[in-house]
């Protein structure tokens, strides 16, 4: 029972520290609603014009991109350094190839797209 005991201690203590911000921000944050706090702020930019505007948003790609290269290394590099493991057996093998089909998919994706191009 020690290890209940343990988690329910985390877990109340999650749960004061919590409370407690709340309360104290509560009782020390400012509550005057000056012209600068309600006024719109967009990463440090003034609002101009109207709320309403279409973007060219290419950031996307970015994350698309690191998504395939990347992400795939935290689920890899692991697979890979136990691989030889007999426990993991041919479920294991089946799950990494579903992963590794969804990132060439992903990949051949970007590739259609023309976003792996150098210039």
């Amino acid at each position: 029972m020690t290890g209940y005991v343990v988690v329910a201690a985390v877990v109340l203590s999650g749960i004061l520290l919590v409370v407690a911000a709340g309360l104290a921000r509560r009782l020390f944050a400012p509550r005057a609603a000056t012209p600068a706090k309600v006024t719109t702020y967009e990463s440090g930019v003034d609002p101009v014009g109207e709320g309403w505007a279409q973007t060219n948003v290419r950031y996307f790609v970015y994350a698309f991109l690191y998504v395939i290269f990347a992400v795939d290394a935290v689920f890899l590099f692991p697979w890979a350094t136990v691989i030889r493991d007999t426990e993991l057996g041919v479920a294991s093998l089946v799950e990494m190839g579903i992963f590794v089909l969804v990132l060439v998919i992903g990949l051949g994706h970007a590739g259609r797209r023309g976003l792996l191009r150098w210039m």
